[in-house]
């Protein structure tokens, strides 16, 4: 059998290519032709220049052998961003730039240009030509274009974040827009109707990592659109969306959601391959995903699937139906409330750390905790989907040792939904099928051990059925329960919806071997030894030059036909053992061994070639081939027709096992609906039973959720200060709060430092955690669902936009008063304070009665803007307030020995607090104390003024002179 043999272009770039760091200065070539000059003449040279005519947006990174390389121009460009060296060489008679790395750095390298710098990469890949006598060359083409928002199973992925792709569609001059996104790693595809001017919230919800727009708005975007995409730097994209239906269209128009309907209604248990809805409880006839879609919805899905046609080329999925997501059904939380109130990742330390998703997450499952992320940012507003889930939380809450035994299990579990979708995308290896097999095991063990815990309760239900007051409440009613169907319904209409996988996991089981590593490749074979066409990433194991060293992955007993390649091979390589021994004791030669390598095909070599060459060298059957001090190598023609054989063999072996799992690739895509909807089950199961183990280990309480528009929580706590502060050996003071239509909304002064931001924050952050389904830090409480979830707290400016902290404060203030709703919660901290005292007195009392009178909504107000309160009435009877009769004033104090040490109480009380103490809190900070005195002095004076001390700038102005004295001359 012939060895492949590289052309002499392709073995050059090898030895050229072979990069390592330089602290010389770098030179740029003499001579470095961009890609716009005369064309190359050489077959590479063609492929590459063609490749940058085609994409001239992307960085191109070429294959060649065991390297990524880049060319032209562009390889100053890339040499920069990845600071590796810079070469030159000369290509058709002149030189050319280009610089390269190794194979296994390109994820490395991928996410510095695709995710730091946001270029998009070009990836060319090489694709063999064969012949009856092997692998003659290479076929380059772009297999993918990697942007921020179509990564699929790279290695720098955050598995604990969805990396979402946004498209938005907005007809000129109209106000609704279309939304669609879709995670290309998991396949969870969404499309949504919407507003302009809800869209910022949209994307703050939505984190998508890149947007997609229509072409025609790159030089002009509608203004509520430009201002949207300009508040976060989002990255965009521009495309013409297809006029086609064939691609992108086929399954996104409302004649085939009609369809799908009637499918899914006329065949029982069919389970349709669209992203499953937020709630897997939710009845499927009532799925939002059958509903209309809007003109502006299906605009934005062709773009978005345009998009992806343009860019996964070749990894382009057969998309399912979006899952359409209604606006009623979630709680609205703008851009600013989900930064402030810190719900996915923390302000200060800019990550996960410190934000309520890392002090709630219990989650045992990357995929678990992508669903935790996106319920806290999307929490629901319907009572129904709530109990549901608040329902399983209290399951699990009474039962601590079933619940550990599933969270040990849930441990083992892959995440399922990147896996499937992997080999969706013509992805995927061995090591995924395993990871598939043991996930499908770990559903059948949770499934084993929910049956033994019904069990054992039906035992004990049984020998004790007065146990049970809601049974025992419902037969006496004449009623026939069990434990099963009070207890146990809601985890039923859980697990009901999942689908039984244990064909398809003996399947694979059958035919796959064990493997302790769970990847398949073997070590022995490097990457441009592959004789198959399958893209990087999705190798199976394939003929090395190390004959018989390969780690098989298929068993042979899965085919007829493996058997006799097994077969054949190892009497091939038992001959191998055999001529082997025999040359060694005829030729009187130990060190003799028959090897194969790429330089020298099939050859004897010899390792102490001056001890044993002396009868081999006198044999005319040996011919040498190559020599060194201490080696020689020798072709030998029995040998080199066994060799040959077992090449062969080796390479009918791959081909084999390439088919075997192309075979295997094909039956998990056929079960892809179903094994996606296990997982998502799996995810709510994780995310409740992370629920329940929370409110274990914090003591949290199940909410009552009710359609009035109440708030009354008893004790309630900060979950993430709490932790915070039993982490340093301190204890949270947890405070009320009952919010009415008798009492909408409540005014809060009191000292700085004494807890106020922190109420407001913990009244929004329990209201978010009830409506995910979640337990809440308090003793009891009864919430209204809440609509809309605003905020207005923290000094923050945005220079970068050209606005002051008060402007923001007031863009912030305008948004609340025109979009709250009787139904919403807002929490608002210090309006007015970025100004005058008398502009912002004037702000805050005018943004308290457009709450109190237009908005009507639940408010917590903090402010030390004691006046205010004077203006609301706090001191005359309630029923003479008239319209500010449903306000009620709350303080905290400060608790000051004879000794002048003082100590916040964080207690809220009923009345109203005129001193802020701003004086105690400079101590703290650790101000000088001849400042300190300056200031107390400063405030004495202005104190012992009846009348505004502004009105008097003669009084002021010799306050100021006598300030100035040292304190002896006072």
């Amino acid at each position: 059998m012939p060895r492949r043999a590289p052309n002499a272009l392709l073995k050059r770039n090898r030895t050229t290519t072979r990069l390592v760091p330089s602290t010389k200065p770098r030179k740029r070539p003499k001579s470095s032709p961009s890609v716009d000059d005369a064309a190359p003449k050489a077959s590479l040279g063609i492929e590459i220049h063609d490749n940058l005519q085609r994409f001239p947006h992307c960085i191109l990174l070429t294959r060649v052998g065991k390297f990524y390389e880049s060319y032209f121009d562009q390889a100053n460009e890339v040499a920069r961003l990845l600071n590796i060296k810079l070469a030159s060489r000369r290509w058709d008679g002149g030189t050319i730039a280009f610089c390269g790395f190794p194979l296994q750095h390109i994820d490395k390298y991928l996410k510095v240009l695709v995710q730091q710098h946001r270029r998009f990469v070009a990836l060319c890949e090489e694709f063999p030509r064969y012949t009856a006598h092997g692998v003659v060359g290479f076929d380059r083409r772009v297999a993918r274009v990697v942007t921020p928002g179509t990564l699929i199973d790279e290695s720098f992925l955050n598995q604990y974040e969805n990396n979402y792709l946004l498209a938005v569609s907005q007809a000129p001059d109209a106000r609704d827009v279309g939304l669609a996104w879709i995670d290309v790693s998991t396949g969870e595809f969404y499309s949504k109707p919407a507003t302009s001017d809800l869209l910022r919230d949209e994307l703050a919800r939505i984190s998508p990592r890149e947007i997609v727009l229509d072409k025609s708005l790159e030089t002009q975007k509608p203004p509520e659109l430009e201002h949207a995409l300009a508040e976060e730097l989002h990255c965009v994209s521009y495309i013409t969306p297809s006029t086609t239906n064939d691609e992108t269209r086929s399954h996104t128009t409302p004649r085939d959601v009609d369809s799908t309907k009637e499918k899914r209604e006329g065949s029982g248990g069919h389970v349709s391959d669209a992203t499953p809805v937020d709630d897997v409880t939710e009845d499927e006839a009532l799925s939002p995903l059958l509903a209309e879609l809007t003109t502006q919805e299906v605009a934005a899905i062709n773009l978005l699937t345009t998009y992806l046609h343009a860019n996964l080329l070749d990894h382009m999925p057969k998309l399912a139906m979006p899952a359409r997501e209604g606006t009623a059904a979630r709680m609205q939380i703008d851009s600013h409330t989900i930064k402030a109130l810190e719900i996915r990742e923390s302000i200060r330390e800019g990550g996960v750390k410190g934000s309520l998703l890392s002090v709630v997450k219990r989650t045992s499952t990357s995929s678990g905790t992508r669903l935790l992320a996106r319920w806290l940012c999307s929490p629901s507003t319907s009572v129904t989907e709530i109990n549901a889930r608040q329902a399983l939380v209290a399951f699990f809450y009474e039962r601590d040792h079933f619940r550990a035994d599933l969270v040990a299990a849930l441990a083992g579990a892959e995440d399922a939904g990147r896996i499937v979708q992997k080999f969706l995308l013509g992805r995927g290896d061995p090591g995924d099928l395993h990871a598939v097999n043991s996930t499908i095991n770990v559903w059948v063990a949770l499934q084993r051990r929910i049956a033994q815990e019904r069990m054992y309760e039906e035992r004990d239900f049984e020998a004790d059925p007065k146990g049970d007051s809601n049974v025992a409440h419902m037969a006496s009613k004449g009623q026939r329960a069990t434990r099963v169907d009070v207890q146990w319904a809601s985890f039923d209409a859980l697990l009901a919806r999942m689908s039984d996988l244990q064909a398809l996991s003996n399947r694979i089981g059958a035919a796959l071997k064990r493997s302790d590593h769970g990847k398949n490749i073997p070590a022995s074979v490097e990457p441009d030894d592959t004789d198959s066409d399958v893209p990087l990433g999705s190798e199976i194991p394939r003929a090395g030059w190390k004959l018989g060293n390969n780690n098989w992955t298929i068993k042979p007993e899965y085919s007829e036909k493996l058997m006799l390649l097994h077969a054949t091979l190892e009497d091939l390589l038992g001959r191998r053992e055999q001529l082997q021994a025999d040359l060694q004791l005829r030729y009187d030669a130990p060190s003799l061994t028959l090897r194969s390598s790429p330089a020298h095909g099939m050859h004897v070599h010899l390792s102490k070639a001056k001890r044993d060459r002396t009868k081999i060298s006198k044999h005319k059957g040996f011919v040498s081939i190559a020599e060194s001090t201490t080696t020689k190598c020798y072709f030998y023609q029995e040998w080199a027709q066994l060799g040959g054989q077992i090449v062969e063999t080796t390479i009918a072996m791959v081909a084999a096992e390439r088919e075997a799992f192309e075979l295997l690739r094909m039956e998990v895509n056929s079960h892809a609906p179903h094994l996606r909807r296990n997982a998502r089950i799996l995810d709510e199961l994780d995310v409740t039973l992370a629920f329940a183990n929370l409110a274990k280990e914090m003591g949290f309480t199940r909410p009552v959720l009710t359609e009035d528009p109440v708030y009354d929580v008893v004790n309630g706590r900060h979950p993430t200060v709490e932790l915070g502060l039993l982490t340093s050996g301190r204890v949270f003071t947890p405070n009320s709060v009952q919010l009415a239509p008798s009492s909408r909304l409540h005014i809060i002064t009191g000292p700085n430092m004494a807890g106020k931001s922190t109420l407001l924050r913990q009244t929004a952050l329990i209201a978010v955690l009830a409506q995910t389904g979640s337990f809440v830090p308090a003793d009891s409480a009864q919430l209204g669902i809440v609509d809309k979830l605003f905020s207005r707290v923290g000094a923050k400016d945005d220079l970068f936009h050209d606005r002051s902290t008060f402007m923001v404060e007031m863009l912030e203030t305008a948004e609340i008063l025109q979009r709250a709703t009787p139904r919403s919660l807002v929490i608002m901290d210090e309006v007015g304070r970025g100004t005058t005292v008398k502009d912002g007195l004037a702000i805050a009392f005018a943004t308290v009665h457009h709450l109190v009178s237009q908005n009507q909504c639940r408010a917590l107000f903090a402010t030390h803007f004691h006046e205010v309160t004077d203006m609301l009435g706090h001191s005359t009877p309630k029923e003479e307030r008239g319209v500010f009769s449903d306000v009620g004033f709350f303080c905290t104090d400060v608790d000051e020995t004879e000794d002048g040490h003082f100590a916040y109480s964080y207690r809220m009380r009923p009345g109203v607090n005129r001193d802020s103490h701003g004086l105690k809190v400079a101590q703290l900070a650790g101000m000088p104390q001849t400042a300190v005195a300056v200031a107390r002095d400063a405030l004495n004076w202005l104190k012992s003024r009846r009348e505004d001390p502004s009105s008097n700038a003669a009084d002021l102005n010799s306050l100021g002179q006598t300030l100035t004295a040292p304190r002896s001359d006072r």
